[in-house]
């Protein structure tokens, strides 16, 4: 997640399209001796905040210590703390007073409750504080996480989850350690389209499942890796893949019930062209599942804007254009039994994710998304990345870890 004056893929979704965004700022980490750290930009342009505090919430409601005040926490989740019944924002935390002052003020929060990343620590001792969201640069989140577990806190994490499996293990083991619960934030599981079209593929809606495709891709305006950090490989990873694409890599797991046996893929950057000086423009896989069922997936900073998944079965097709976006989600089944499908109201998946996190933290409730599916993502991830870089088809065990 960022810091920055940018949306968090950069670009506004709308309906089955994406309309890019202007950059306006650098960055929400300096390069500091040992790796990124956390800094703070000016306030994103875009931005409106609540006009008045958000209304006063049950008495077993969560406290978020917000962590990182970009785009996406600014423009997206916090003001959707005011729909959830179980969650409120208690603190903010950025290397920007200005920043701090403006966010503060809307959210009718004390001065004591909005701190500097130097200050983060200091949340150990403030009781009005039960988990930590952290909505940084990916490249930063297991530092964040991390330490937000050794603060007791438990923490709600951006996707991806890392840039390493070894560092999502790392982050797993933490909140073991400190027994902190881990959620992360694949809003989609909360969102009735996906989850309808769970159901309906768990029910063989369109048959046995033979054909998976999905593809999430938009066009990124210019940039440098020191103006954008999503096109930073210390910050991003490999670019369009762990961003946006994880979306149809996750709708590929979750429509089909299935882990891959093996990934075979290809990546593209093209020459000379600044936005993809350390990341790549393109990455292509197929996964092949136990059923014999196959998953094509595509993912591009560098083409039309699409965000679509479809599944081909033996007797009909589930087709979601728009599949994985903030909303304007459509889904039809094709074949003997055609219909389309209106299940509610996309917008609802960011207060269902917080409110789900609330149930895990207040009454134990088992998480949908937890660190270990963040894990098993960054490992199929990697072998996406080295079957790319081999040139070889890659087998899979089922936890997602590379055989061979």
């Amino acid at each position: 997640m960022v810091d920055n004056g940018m949306t968090r893929r950069g670009f506004i979704e709308a309906g089955s399209g994406v309309v890019a965004a202007s950059m306006v700022a650098g960055p929400a980490v300096a390069q500091a001796q040992g790796g990124a750290r956390a800094t703070g930009q000016k306030m994103p342009d875009g931005v409106t905040l609540p006009a008045s505090p958000p209304r006063r919430k049950r008495p077993d409601s969560v406290g978020f210590a917000i962590v990182g005040l970009g785009g996406y926490a600014l423009n997206q989740m916090m003001p959707r703390f005011d729909q959830s019944e179980r969650c409120h924002v208690a603190a903010i935390v950025s290397g920007n007073p200005d920043k701090l002052r403006q966010v503060g003020d809307a959210y009718g929060l004390p001065q004591d409750a909005r701190l500097s990343y130097d200050a983060f620590d200091r949340i150990a001792s403030d009781k009005r504080i039960d988990a930590v969201y952290v909505v940084l640069p990916t490249g930063l989140h297991a530092e964040w996480v991390i330490r937000a577990f050794a603060a007791g806190k438990h923490v709600l994490c951006e996707k991806p989850m890392a840039l390493s499996s070894a560092d999502c293990e790392r982050m797993t083991a933490a909140g073991k350690r400190a027994n902190r619960k881990l959620m992360i934030a694949y809003r989609s599981h909360f969102e009735p389209f996906n989850i309808e079209a769970m159901r309906l593929m768990s029910q063989k809606a369109v048959g046995d499942i033979r054909l998976m495709r999905t593809e999430q891709s938009y066009r990124m305006g210019p940039t440098t890796p020191s103006e954008n950090w999503r096109t930073s490989r210390a910050l991003a990873g490999g670019g369009p893949l762990e961003d946006y694409g994880l979306y149809g890599l996750q709708s590929a797991l979750y429509l089909t019930g299935e882990m891959p046996e093996s990934v075979s893929a290809t990546t593209f950057r093209p020459a000379n062209d600044p936005r993809f000086a350390e990341i790549f423009a393109h990455v292509a896989s197929q996964m092949r599942f136990p059923s014999g069922a196959v998953a094509q997936l595509v993912t591009s900073y560098d083409s039309a804007g699409i965000n679509f998944a479809q599944v081909r079965g033996t007797q009909g097709a589930l087709i979601m254009d728009s599949a994985t976006g903030y909303s304007g989600q459509k889904m039809r089944i094709e074949g003997p039994n055609a219909r389309d499908f209106t299940p509610g109201d996309p917008t609802v998946q960011f207060a269902r994710q917080l409110d789900h996190f609330a149930d895990a933290v207040r009454d134990g409730a088992t998480i949908r998304t937890p660190g270990e599916m963040g894990l098993r993502d960054l490992r199929l991830i990697e072998a996406i990345y080295a079957s790319a870089k081999d040139g070889r088809t890659v087998k899979l065990a089922p936890d997602g870890r590379m055989l061979g």
